[in-house]
């Protein structure tokens, strides 16, 4: 990518009910970059709203179904996450997209270097598929926000160096959640750049996919996406940390006021 582009998780709230061609005119209106298709409770998407998303000429990432656990006990539940995350990149591929992102799974109480054997072994499968398909599409397993969820930032730059077309979302909310408070200074959001651009490469700091949003947390992690000013989270240390790194790819904002905050995430980045 060329530059940092800001987009919405999802169509803009102001489009109400009025689809994806009403939600990009607003996105250009606002002077946004793109947005995330948000593939909740499934990978459905209408025609009408294909052929708005694939001629909107706009930076497009999608986040697969919440229903996903590759670390499931039960067989025909991990059969049916690795469906979903090739559908949702089978999807983001054929309306242009950028890349996807998804939550890979739980550790269920069992060990961490077992649980991430499993999810490693189902990413092969996840990323042979797509090789056959010719489909090149970065796939994102994203930093969760609590210790109970797999994805820790050390668990997804190790899978990012095992896959060619792997590479961490990086949730910082999720992170500063995750450890109840930490991840929140400017020396913190360099560090996790410095170690994602040694560890894994240059290239991954030059096709970055993050997720910004406010967050609540208590002890055991996340609770709820709060907006940014109603937050504690630092955002403007770590717009400086972008900036510093020359991070170029897609940041999507995860409040619940998406477009308002994205707004205010690129408009603070472009006054650095």
């Amino acid at each position: 990518m060329d530059k940092l582009n800001f987009l919405t998780a999802g169509i803009p709230l102001r489009a109400g009910n009025k689809g994806y061609d009403e939600g990009f005119k607003i996105l250009d209106e606002m002077g946004l970059d793109g947005l995330e298709l948000e593939f909740v409770r499934g990978v459905r998407i209408s025609d009408k709203s294909r052929e708005a998303v694939a001629s909107a000429k706009k930076v497009i990432t999608a986040h697969a179904p919440f229903y996903v656990n590759l670390n499931s006990r039960e067989e025909d539940k991990i059969e049916a996450s690795v469906q979903r995350i090739i559908e949702t990149a089978q999807v983001a591929n054929e309306l242009g997209g950028f890349s996807i992102t998804f939550h890979a799974g739980f550790y269920l109480g069992q060990e961490a270097e077992l649980v991430y054997k499993q999810i490693e072994s189902q990413i092969k499968i996840i990323t042979d598929t797509l090789d056959k398909f010719g489909n090149k599409i970065w796939i994102r397993p994203e930093t969760t926000g609590k210790a109970t969820q797999w994805g820790d930032l050390d668990e997804i730059v190790r899978l990012s160096k095992d896959f060619e077309r792997v590479l961490p979302c990086v949730d910082f909310s999720h992170l500063h959640a995750r450890y109840n408070g930490i991840s929140n200074t400017y020396d913190e959001f360099c560090a996790i750049f410095e170690k994602i651009g040694t560890e894994i490469g240059s290239y991954a700091l030059e096709n970055f996919h993050a997720h910004i949003a406010g967050i609540e947390y208590g002890a055991k992690g996340e609770k709820k996406h709060l907006n940014l000013e109603e937050s504690d989270f630092n955002y403007k240390d770590l717009l400086k940390a972008f900036k510093e790194f020359n991070i170029k790819g897609a940041v999507v904002c995860e409040s619940p006021n998406i477009e308002d905050d994205a707004k205010l995430l690129k408009e603070y980045y472009l006054s650095l």
